[in-house]
């Protein structure tokens, strides 16, 4: 009984109570019979809802939202209809993908009715049908998609899911709004033997690109022995500067090879000697405390 119905029938009370105390008890019996017609014929339906009344059991009409009255014995509320947007989660566990791996997902389903005269007259029970129609239509996702495609084409799967179900609630008057999968569990020993791909695949590719690498450089390597190979003085001076960035950091020292020394010029022996500071400069004369020697 809603407020305004409950606060009628109150007053109507109250008032045959009045009559029949300070009156005639039979004064009292019409405020009696007002308060039961008002309370079994005043309804009052909220925006989201929808009553469905039957006459003598055919469908009379669908009211709301706001006050309506009904006759009494004649007509009879057979459902009230909720509208707003609901949500119903279901799963599906230890069922079978298209590459026989067993999951188990779990998803949620965002619907609302429509049609309040078909949710109420053909079907029994809607929410429980919208239950099992979704669980349905998930194995059958489930069965029909890789394992690959159901972990990574998400938004896929549950447009499918959605188009799927709403075929099928379409007909009782509901519709269906989204379908999102939360949640995709795999058995530990396929985690572990995915992780194990993964990580080979990684490795795959960091040697590709490391040959990639390796083969770019000797690539390289051929241009520049083709260019010394016309051009000596270019190999001499590329030489000298190799030299040059090895032993110019303060009191570091460089040991090479006789053979190597001799294929050099003289300058370049001389920038050698340089570099190292191991032999002093002939051209820039010792202080004289240098030629005296210690005392």
């Amino acid at each position: 009984m809603n407020p305004i119905t409950a606060f009628l029938v109150f007053v109507l009370v109250l008032a045959g109570l009045a009559a029949g105390q300070w009156a005639n008890l039979y004064l009292a019996l019409p405020f009696f019979v007002a308060a039961a017609i008002i309370a079994a014929s005043l309804k009052m339906a909220n925006a989201w809802e929808k009553f469905v009344i039957l006459r003598m059991g055919k469908l009379q009409s669908v009211k709301g939202p706001g006050m309506f009255a009904i006759i009494p014995i004649i007509d009879n509320v057979v459902a009230v209809i909720d509208g707003r947007i609901q949500t119903t989660g279901f799963n599906a566990e230890q069922a079978l993908t298209k590459d026989t791996v067993p999951v188990n997902v779990d998803a949620i389903i965002f619907w609302h009715v429509h049609d309040a005269e078909k949710a109420a007259l053909a079907i029994t029970n809607y929410r429980e049908a919208i239950d099992r129609v979704a669980q349905t239509s998930l194995r059958e996702m489930i069965g029909s998609s890789m394992l690959a495609a159901l972990l990574s084409d998400r938004k896929d799967a549950d447009e499918q899911l959605k188009n799927e179900i709403g075929a099928k609630t379409a007909p009782w008057g509901i519709s269906v709004g989204s379908v999102e999968i939360r949640d995709v569990a795999l058995p530990e020993a396929l985690q572990d033997a995915m992780s194990r791909q993964a990580q080979a695949e990684r490795e795959k590719q960091a040697r590709v690109i490391l040959g990639s690498a390796e083969a770019a450089i000797a690539g390289k390597f051929v241009e520049a022995a083709d260019i010394y190979a016309g051009h000596p003085a270019a190999l001499q001076l590329r030489a000298m500067n190799i030299i040059y960035e090895t032993t110019k950091e303060r009191g570091a020292t460089i040991l090479i090879p006789s053979a190597m020394v001799d294929s050099l010029n003289p300058s370049t022996t001389l920038a050698l000697a340089f570099a190292s500071k191991a032999v002093p400069d002939p051209a820039v004369p010792l202080p004289p405390a240098a030629v005296a020697g210690p005392a």
